[in-house]
């Protein structure tokens, strides 16, 4: 057996059904047997708090190993991991196809499957973080009244935030995402009737043919990302259509609600299969949902054959702007804009191994300056705005956003934009001027001049 593993890491079907995978005799065994590996090795020590919390624990037992550490003290361990995926993509040595096996993120899911299955007691935050991650539900209320919503929220307004944080557990610092009283799908529509997205003939790309998954953060609160999107595909030649079945069930998936993340799964499978059956790849705008599409979803219904299929024809929006450069070519007139890129390398980007795509992308531009940063935002979905979590969130964001500081660039980009407002915040309570956020496919329409400033 070697030490550590040099061959691509593979990860294995979830058994969410299996009723030994939630079993607390096995689960507990399997829980000391990976803490004990990562105890051994402790390369993730600088990652996330989950393993400060964990080496903690066994340092501070009485026999400082973790046969002394009881097993209830292991859930603020698995409430620290946000699922971002970092420690098995690029820290542990020890992930399948090696022998120890080791998936501790799954592990996490496992634990927080267990413990909904066992209808363990919930915190109230835990439960407010339920109602936050409807987003669906959410979004449709709040695009009703979307003016009064983003007034509700904003950071500025103390009286609202104070309600925010009592009724939902909210952080009253947590910078929250606006909403808006017109979805993507509805931009979409108008686009149409006026013409807008027809793709573009005398481009290189003409031909290609792709619908967009709008994902929830681009149907209720960044359309605008979604628009510039399609915007940069019709200049590419490509015709798209913008279809929003439902949510990916990555907020689902961070409660461990496997049930409802299936039900999801068949839901929009079901629906883009038919786009699919026509000859569209399926572009998503968000690293998370991309995900979720790709990876997640068959390993939680591996037997699913339109989860299979739509798994092998998604794109990350990135992703397909790149192999349309390099497979057909791009039409000229691209230009820099009027400042720096710091480029955040979102960890659910990451974590499909597809490279940085994002980067790539943005490198196609004539002199523009763009700055990486592979750091985790430590944001985390829900995690980073809760009573509690937001804290850790800034903490274990902070690296990334004294990397974007020391850029001094105007702009910061991310393919999760809740990464790259989160960023904007840590740089700014580093005492930096606040970057502008945007996603990285509104920067290279505004290097096409496809949208203004």
């Amino acid at each position: 057996m070697a030490e550590g593993s040099l061959e691509a890491p593979v990860r294995h079907p979830i058994p969410w059904t299996d009723p030994e995978w939630t079993d607390p005799v096995k689960l507990d065994a399997e829980m000391r047997r990976m803490f004990d590996i990562c105890h051994g090795c402790r390369r993730c020590f600088n990652l996330c708090d989950s393993f400060p919390r964990l080496f903690d624990l066994i340092d501070n037992s009485t026999s400082g190993e973790l046969d002394s550490v009881k097993s209830e003290d292991f859930a603020p361990v698995v409430e620290a991991c946000t699922l971002c995926d970092m420690c098995f993509m690029t820290k542990c040595p020890y992930v399948p196809p090696h022998p120890f096996d080791l998936d501790f993120p799954h592990l996490m899911l496992r634990y927080r499957a267990a413990q909904e299955k066992h209808n363990a007691p919930r915190k109230p935050a835990e439960k407010r973080q339920r109602e936050l991650a409807k987003t669906d539900r959410n979004g449709k209320f709040a695009e009703l009244v979307a003016p009064l919503a983003n007034w509700g929220a904003d950071v500025k307004n103390g009286f609202g935030r104070a309600l925010l944080s009592a009724v939902m557990e909210v952080d009253p610092d947590a910078v929250l995402p606006k909403y808006h009283s017109r979805t993507l799908t509805d931009r979409a529509r108008i686009q149409d009737a006026l013409n807008e997205a027809n793709a573009n003939q005398t481009a290189p790309g003409y031909g290609r043919k792709a619908v967009i998954f709008a994902t929830c953060f681009g149907q209720y609160n960044n359309p605008q990302m979604g628009e510039a999107a399609r915007r940069v595909l019709a200049h590419l030649g490509v015709d798209t259509v913008v279809a929003y079945p439902g949510c990916c069930g990555m907020p689902q998936l961070e409660q461990a609600d496997l049930a409802r993340v299936a039900d999801q799964a068949r839901v929009v499978s079901l629906a883009l299969m038919p786009y699919i059956d026509e000859g569209r790849e399926v572009i998503t705008l968000i690293a998370s949902c991309g995900l979720m599409l790709k990876f997640e979803w068959p390993l939680i219904l591996p037997g699913d054959q339109a989860v299979k299929h739509l798994s092998e024809a998604t794109r990350d929006v990135d992703e397909y702007i790149v192999d349309i450069a390099k497979k057909n070519g791009l039409p000229p007139g691209l230009k820099a804009i009027d400042g720096a890129v710091a480029l955040h390398h979102a960890c659910h980007a990451r974590a499909q191994n597809m490279g940085a795509k994002a980067q790539e992308m943005l490198k196609l531009i004539p002199g523009q300056s763009v700055s990486l940063v592979e750091r985790c935002s430590g944001h985390g979905g829900t995690f980073g705005v809760m009573n509690g979590t937001h804290e850790i969130a800034m903490k274990v964001g902070k690296p990334a956003a004294r990397a974007v500081k020391q850029t001094a660039a105007k702009y910061v980009a991310s393919d999760c934009p809740l990464a790259a407002k989160h960023i904007a915040q840590g740089v700014a309570a580093q005492g930096g001027p606040t970057p502008i956020n945007l996603h990285p496919v509104e920067i290279f329409a505004r290097a096409y001049g496809l949208i203004e400033d």
